[in-house]
């Protein structure tokens, strides 16, 4: 399961849901027929019935959920959708999941720590590195980003580890 967004919150007295997406645009997240949400420990299926913008967010309406209290007792949940269903990437690009928990280190060898999340910002991406502390590197290629290895769970980095 590769996580898209999360329920963020209710919307409503008919059952819709507040959408925070993580998708590019944000509203990708809405071509999707179906979505796995992370109840506790298990993914359960949920067929999306509508979904549209509303305001600076999205608003979703899923089989099954019909009030309130229903939407309520979904919100904070991930969304996901199979890995087989995402779209195929050029080379050089990465879906973010992908990128959560390799080891970076930088092109002289020392290791800075692992990928914990990214964040998008309006100029680009950036990795948060957790190590003996937490860095923020922009996730720009050629100028930071050297190489990414999937295969070995490795991204090389131009990086002084003292900043």
């Amino acid at each position: 399961m590769v996580p898209l967004g999360r329920i963020a919150g209710v919307f409503g007295v008919r059952g819709w849901v507040k959408v925070h997406s993580d998708t590019a645009p944000r509203d990708n997240i809405l071509r999707y027929s179906s979505w796995y949400l992370k109840r506790r420990q298990d993914w359960e299926p949920h067929k999306l019935l509508d979904g549209h913008p509303q305001g600076k967010g999205l608003v979703a309406r899923l089989q099954g959920c019909d009030d309130r209290d229903q939407a309520a007792a979904l919100v904070g949940c991930l969304i996901a959708v199979p890995r087989e269903r995402l779209p195929a990437l050029d080379p050089d690009e990465y879906y973010w999941s992908d990128l959560e928990g390799l080891r970076v280190v930088t092109a002289a060898g020392a290791e800075l720590g692992r990928v914990s999340q990214l964040f998008a910002t309006g100029a680009n991406d950036v990795l948060v590195v957790r190590g003996e502390r937490e860095r923020l590197l922009p996730f720009v290629w050629n100028r930071v980003i050297l190489e990414v290895d999937l295969e070995v769970g490795l991204i090389r980095v131009d990086w002084d580890p003292d900043f």
